[in-house]
């Protein structure tokens, strides 16, 4: 019988190795990025406290309609900037970047570079 692969145990494991080395403070937060198949989600992360600060995903009422004809990656972008503006609010300008896993391409990295071009650094 051929067993097949769960990539998100995989995943899972990665994102475990990664979170003993990478915590995040009121000061410097972590930038949590999660994907789905169609969606993708990052928040600000307090974990001394382990409070949520700033949350936003392609779901955000703000970016719900300015999606029309973009793809994933344009839609990633975007919610970097809009993460980034929110932090602003905030007033958060550092935060440590967590993969959640993921590979660094793609939908990933736009959005960290949607966040660099917000205002966040990394």
């Amino acid at each position: 019988m051929i067993n097949k692969i769960n990539k998100n145990k995989d995943r899972l494991k990665r994102h475990k190795r990664v979170r003993r080395k990478v915590s995040g403070t009121a000061a410097c937060p972590r930038l949590s990025v999660y994907r789905t198949l169609n969606h993708i989600y990052a928040q600000l992360i307090d974990d001394v406290k382990g409070n949520t600060l700033v949350t936003a995903s392609t779901l955000d009422k703000e970016l719900k309609g300015t999606f029309e004809g973009m793809d994933k990656k344009a839609q990633a972008f975007a919610v970097g900037e809009l993460l980034a503006k929110k932090a602003k609010s905030k007033k958060i300008e550092t935060v440590v970047f967590d993969r959640g896993g993921y590979l660094y391409t793609g939908r990933v990295a736009n959005l960290a570079d949607g966040a660099r071009k917000g205002g966040l650094q990394f």
